[in-house]
Formats: C-alpha cells, sequence, structure tokens
C-alpha cells in the first residue's frame, strides 16, 4: 500500500469539507476518486498534496504516519498534482512554466535557457502533445494549459500523481492521450489518483473506485465489480433519472438573430436565430469557433462585420457593458477567470451586473442587497456557509449557480452558456439542466455549447453544427451522434453526401 487516509476530517469556517474520509491507494494502480461537487475530493487532494492540513485523522506513506504542511514536503516523498483550474504563470513561456522553480541554472544562478527549453521540448515529444516550448501560456485554451499542467507534474519523477479533472477542457483525441499517459505511468509501477465526473471514464482506465458523499467515504472498491447506477446512487444517496430531460414547448417571438456575423480567422458569416422558450445547441470539436461566437456576441471580441438583433431592435455590441445594457448574457467555460471574483463574498458576486438594483446616489443598499441575495439563494438551491463566504471556497456546481444567479438578477433575456457542466458532478449537471429549463419556459432564449453530445442531444431543441468558424449544419431535437459528428468533422457537401448514403442504406428502397 503506498497511501493510506484514515478518518481524515477538515472544516472550512461553517463548512465541514471532511467527516470522515478514508483511502488507500495501492502502488501500480488507478485509482478513481469521485463523488459530487462539495463531497470534500479535492480537498482530500489537496491534503495529500500538501496544500492543506488536515484538523484530524491520520495519513500513512508506505506504512509510516507523515504530515505534509508544504506542498514541498509532498513533492519531496513523490507526490503530484495536476489541479483542474490551471495555476500556471500566464506571462511565462510553456518551457519556463514546465521546470518553474528547477530551472537548470548556470554558476552565479543564471538560467540556461538553451537547456531549459531543449528538455521541454523533449518530454513534450515524449507525449505527443501539440505544444512549443517557447509558446507563452496566456496564448494557450484550457486544452493547451492542462498538458503544460501535466507535463509539470511528470517532470518532477514521482511515485503518486494526483489528476483533478484532468480531461474537462479536453476534446475526445486529447482525452485519449491523457489515458495514454495514465496507462504508460501505471506500467511503470506509479499510483495515480484520478478524479473525474465522467462517470464513463472509469471504465476505460480505473483499477479501484473511492466514493465521497457529504465528506464522508462511502463506498470503496473495484470499478469492475459496481455498476454505473450503483456509483451513482452512492454518489448522490439517490436515483438520478433522466439527467438531461427536457419536454420541448412552443418557441416565441425571436429574441436573438445574427446575420453575417465574421470575425477573422475564426469566425466566418456566421447566420441563426434563437427564439424565446428554445435552448439551441452549439455543437462542433475544439477549435470550431464556438467559444468565439458568445465571446464576440457578448462583446469581448470585437467582429468585423455582421448584424444582431436582440428582440427585434437591431444592437451594436462593442463591449460587455452594451451586452448587459440589452439584456445579454454569458456563462463562461472558465468560472475562475471569467465568471466569478473569487475572492470576493458570495452576496457581492451574486450583485456585481446589478448594481443599479442595490445602491442609490452611489451608496450600496446593504439590507436591499441581502433581500435580494437570500431571494436568489432560496431559488437555485445555493448551498454556501453564508453571504459572505468567498466564491472560491465553494463547490464547481455551486459556483456554476451563483454566475447563472448574477445574470437572473440583471433581468438578462438571452443566455449564452459556454460549457456549462464543465468540471461539475451528474447531480449538479441535472441541477443546471433544470435551471436552463426553468429559464427558457419564463421565456428566455439560450444558447449552449458543449463538447458533451448526449446532453446537446437530449436537452437542446435544435442543434447548430459548426466546423472551422462556419455553420456547417441545422439539425433538430435529437439528432444522431454520429450525424453531428460527421458535420463536425466533414465539409457540408460530404457531410450531405455521407447523410444521404447512410440513408440510403437505411432505406433501400
Amino acid at each position: 500500500m503506498l497511501l493510506e487516509l484514515r478518518g481524515i476530517r477538515k472544516r472550512f469556517g461553517g463548512i465541514q469539507a471532511l467527516r470522515d474520509g478514508n483511502l488507500a491507494v495501492e502502488a501500480g494502480e488507478v485509482h478513481a476518486l469521485v463523488g459530487e461537487n462539495g463531497a470534500g475530493k479535492s480537498t482530500m487532494a489537496r491534503i495529500i498534496a500538501g496544500m492543506v492540513s488536515p484538523d484530524g485523522g491520520r495519513l500513512l506513506w508506505q506504512g509510516s504516519p507523515v504530515r505534509f504542511e508544504r506542498p514541498s514536503d509532498a513533492a519531496a516523498q513523490g507526490i503530484a498534482m495536476v489541479h483542474q483550474e490551471s495555476l500556471l504563470a500566464p506571462h511565462l513561456s510553456v518551457a519556463e512554466n514546465i521546470f518553474l522553480g528547477r530551472e537548470p541554472r548556470r554558476p552565479f544562478g543564471w538560467v540556461e535557457r538553451r537547456r531549459l527549453c531543449e528538455a521541454a521540448a523533449r518530454l513534450i515529444e515524449e507525449h505527443r502533445f501539440p505544444l512549443r516550448p517557447e509558446w507563452r501560456v496566456e496564448r494557450l485554451n484550457p486544452a493547451g494549459r492542462q498538458m503544460v499542467e501535466i507535463c509539470r507534474a511528470l517532470q518532477h519523477g514521482s511515485s503518486l500523481l494526483i489528476f483533478d479533472e484532468p480531461t474537462s477542457a479536453l476534446s475526445e483525441a486529447e482525452t485519449q492521450e491523457v489515458f495514454r499517459i495514465v496507462r504508460q505511468l501505471r506500467e511503470r509501477g506509479m499510483a495515480v489518483l484520478y478524479i473525474t465526473h465522467r462517470l464513463e471514464e472509469l471504465r476505460a482506465i480505473g483499477d479501484r473506485i473511492t466514493v465521497l458523499r457529504d465528506g464522508d467515504t462511502v463506498y470503496s472498491g473495484r470499478v469492475a465489480e459496481v455498476s454505473t447506477e450503483e456509483i451513482i446512487r452512492h454518489m448522490v444517496g439517490r436515483e438520478i433519472t433522466a439527467i438531461y430531460q427536457r419536454t420541448p414547448q412552443a418557441p416565441g417571438e425571436e429574441l436573438l438573430r445574427v446575420e453575417g456575423l465574421t470575425r477573422r480567422p475564426v469566425l466566418d458569416s456566421i447566420s441563426f436565430s434563437v427564439r424565446a422558450g428554445e435552448i439551441v445547441g452549439l455543437a462542433g470539436l475544439v477549435g470550431a469557433g464556438r467559444t468565439e461566437l458568445l465571446r464576440t456576441l457578448f462583446g469581448l471580441d470585437a467582429a468585423d462585420s455582421g448584424r444582431v438583433w436582440l428582440a427585434g431592435r437591431e444592437v451594436r455590441i462593442r463591449h460587455p457593458r452594451d451586452a448587459l445594457r440589452v439584456g445579454l448574457a454569458l456563462i463562461p467555460e472558465d468560472r475562475h477567470r471569467s465568471g466569478l471574483a473569487i475572492r470576493l463574498p458570495l452576496a457581492w458576486n451574486l450583485t456585481l451586473a446589478s448594481l443599479p438594483q442595490v445602491s442609490r446616489f452611489g451608496f450600496l443598499l446593504a439590507e436591499r442587497e441581502r433581500r435580494l441575495c437570500e431571494e436568489f439563494i432560496r431559488r437555485l438551491r445555493i448551498r454556501a456557509a453564508s453571504l459572505w463566504q468567498p466564491a472560491g471556497q465553494l463547490s464547481g456546481g455551486t459556483q456554476q449557480k451563483v454566475v447563472i444567479a448574477k445574470w437572473l438578477l440583471a433581468r438578462a433575456r438571452v443566455f449564452l452558456f459556454d460549457e456549462p457542466t464543465r468540471g461539475i458532478d451528474v447531480g449538479a449537471k441535472a441541477e443546471v439542466f433544470h435551471l436552463m429549463d426553468e429559464l427558457a419556459r419564463e421565456g428566455a432564449a439560450v444558447l449552449m455549447v458543449s463538447s458533451e453530445l448526449p446532453e446537446i442531444v437530449q436537452v437542446a431543441d435544435r442543434i447548430l453544427v459548426m466546423r472551422q468558424g462556419r455553420i456547417t449544419a441545422e439539425l433538430p431535437r435529437g439528432a444522431a451522434q454520429e450525424e453531428i459528428m460527421r458535420y463536425a468533422t466533414l465539409d457540408t457537401q460530404q457531410a450531405a453526401t455521407g447523410r444521404a448514403d447512410a440513408q440510403q442504406e437505411k432505406n433501400p428502397a
């Protein structure tokens, strides 16, 4: 046994993150750690990595009691962690981030940049990552930053590597590459603690599994001996049925209309519309232009040409302030960097986009702010210790609810969701989709980007497929995943030909 945790306890203010955390990880295995957001997974991982000290319990490394006061203590024992949210230095290069704090140096402390780049290039080439040592990290997408995190952890020569949601921002091809690396590490005799919300990944790489619920370890066993339904039942303490269930309704007036929107080189003549009460899905591969489309609509990036109408009135959105004024809301893919002020209290995050409602003559009306916040906390069932708990201390699913509540309070009518279920558990996914359904029933228009095809197929009323900055198809609700991928990977003519051939094979007459 390489690592054991026995009866680990940890409290943050009024939140008991871990009550009775137990875990046993063997050398040469991939051990999956699963649970709902707020179950204590990340807290347990941070305790193992030396980032947080437990309040009680025992931690054993190779059978001997240990206590890690800082990350360097864990690193000295051979423990490294790939974090869900990037902890990279954005202004530095890929190579500098990989070897940060361990740079090859000359006498008098000068960094040997040539050796630094050569070592990074060898590591990148070994794992076949699409990176270059000299690239600035700030220019990388989430998938690229995740790859740099993996490289940085691997170069330490660890005995135990902790992956915290490593594939949440990756494409299918990149996810398979992560799986290859994990299997390779296992073959070398390393232990891998793999935290994920994607239960389908467990069958691909997991050997054993531990389930946390409300800070307690409720199940541990071999992956092959437990069904997915049983895992979900252990996670949430109840049956989760029809996670993506949605009853279609007749759409109302056209709330969002886009014609010829172009932003070279990522968007090329985009045209579509979304009606009140409608959820429209945006499907496509990483780099197809889906996120870029939402950013341009919201005024974060400037369009070269094109026209946009909101509720029948043409608008010019050059800045997020313009989007806020006309009732357009963006729930971004990266909550920490773009959706929340993580060091500010929950209450302030809720009212950031609607300060005129809670102020007069430049002065904050604290009592009115409190009442409004409490109303939306009840409405969205937001779990927090208090209104003044920092947003960064909330679970991923709760943070997503806070971002949605912020725009509800601002009275938005058109909601742009970018990967709304990234990094949240199966129970929180059901709640997010329920909120989206409520928005649509109350007359809002929803445009949703998702890389999870089951979500797109079962939630969206219509599906727009993007490829290389263009919309290649508009498909009805419930379209086959194979058909979506055909339009996402082939040009429109090839995809249409493939669709006709498939229909002919199905209906030879």
